[in-house]
């Protein structure tokens, strides 16, 4: 074979095996692709998660300490663990004890199942908006608390003591007018919140079967994303 023939058949094989893609490339995808199910196609065959009941209730005690710091300042951002001006002026800390039993009463009012428990709250920092802050550019009413539940017959902690979160968007403005003229106060907002948050923390989440008719523990429900949707 001349050297012109031996390059010809070498470029001839070159050029078919540039045809050719990679095994290994095709191998390490074709796996995951088979085994890929739409986030859709999960949720129908595992159906929503709700909130149910974990505890029956028998006791709580509320606990706002007198050593939390009140202001009545009417400026943006008062230096302090209390401001509340959803009330006329009197005792904040009675106010705010009011405000998370009757929260309590209605987050808990339809659990009637489970293992039967005393719970402890007390509430570490209550900031919600000034009249200068609700006015102009509204803000966020922020709710600190520490939770514990004990057994209601050996006293044993079997949840916290943890510190648990129920920041809510404060409106500002005309929206917060509107509001109030529609009977939302701060302190509807603020309890409606408080009784959200503390139904979460005493409830626990449970798959619902596919097509079923779900009949919710709780009138206010939460539905729960399913897990890995990042919602």
């Amino acid at each position: 074979m001349t050297i012109a023939k031996s390059l010809a058949v070498l470029s001839l094989a070159l050029g078919l095996a540039g045809c050719v893609a990679p095994d290994t490339a095709s191998r390490g995808n074709t796996p995951i692709q088979a085994l890929t199910v739409p986030q859709s196609d999960v949720t129908q065959m595992r159906g929503p998660l709700v909130l149910q009941s974990q505890y029956i209730i028998d006791s709580v005690n509320i606990d706002v300490p007198r050593n939390l710091r009140v202001s009545e300042a009417n400026v943006f951002h008062p230096n302090a663990d209390i401001v509340w001006r959803g009330e006329p002026i009197g005792d904040r800390y009675a106010q705010i004890g009011a405000i998370f039993n009757e929260a309590f009463a209605s987050a808990t009012a339809k659990m009637h199942s489970g293992r039967h428990v005393a719970v402890d709250i007390r509430v570490s920092y209550f900031h919600c908006l000034t009249e200068k802050a609700r006015y102009t550019f509204g803000g966020v009413h922020s709710m600190h608390f520490i939770l514990t539940v004990r057994d209601a017959a050996t006293g044993a902690v079997i949840d916290g003591p943890r510190k648990v979160s129920a920041d809510v968007k404060a409106a500002g403005g005309a929206k917060a007018i509107a509001e109030e003229e529609a009977g939302v106060t701060q302190r509807v907002v603020v309890l409606r919140r408080l009784a959200e948050v503390l139904r979460r923390e005493l409830s626990t989440p449970a798959v619902v079967a596919p097509n079923a008719n779900v009949v919710s523990r709780f009138q206010t429900e939460l539905l729960l994303p399913p897990s890995g949707t990042g919602q």
